[in-house]
């Protein structure tokens, strides 16, 4: 037996409501399917559950969801317009011999970190 690829991350958000508009409409990601709270979210494949709950939700710390970008700088710009509030500009993280990865780091409205990434040829 082997695992193989992540088929689905949960997400726990106070109000599924404005989280699904951030996700799916601020951030565009496409909106799968809702069901009651539960509202999932396609990433290239991957699901991405917002888990809606009374309760109150505390940022983990240590944990940060990464997306992919082209042209970063570009996709910061949008987001910025659409009232994402980013913690820095887009910077460089590593040399690799074959790329650099640049990234830049945001919240969502529970204060979940966020992050865009990019490799540069």
């Amino acid at each position: 037996m082997a695992l193989s690829r992540i088929g689905q991350i949960a997400l726990p958000v106070s109000n599924a409501d404005r989280s699904e508009a951030f996700y799916a409409e601020t951030l565009g990601l496409k909106k799968l399917f809702r069901f009651g709270d539960l509202v999932f979210l396609d990433c290239a494949g991957v699901r991405l559950m917002l888990e809606g709950s009374s309760k109150t939700v505390q940022p983990a710390a240590g944990i940060c969801h990464y997306f992919y970008a082209e042209a970063i700088e570009t996709v910061v710009t949008e987001l910025k317009k659409k009232g994402v509030a980013f913690d820095g500009e887009p910077h460089l993280i590593a040399k690799m011999p074959d790329h650099e990865l640049w990234m830049a780091f945001f919240r969502d409205p529970d204060g979940h970190l966020l992050a865009l990434m990019e490799e540069k040829r």
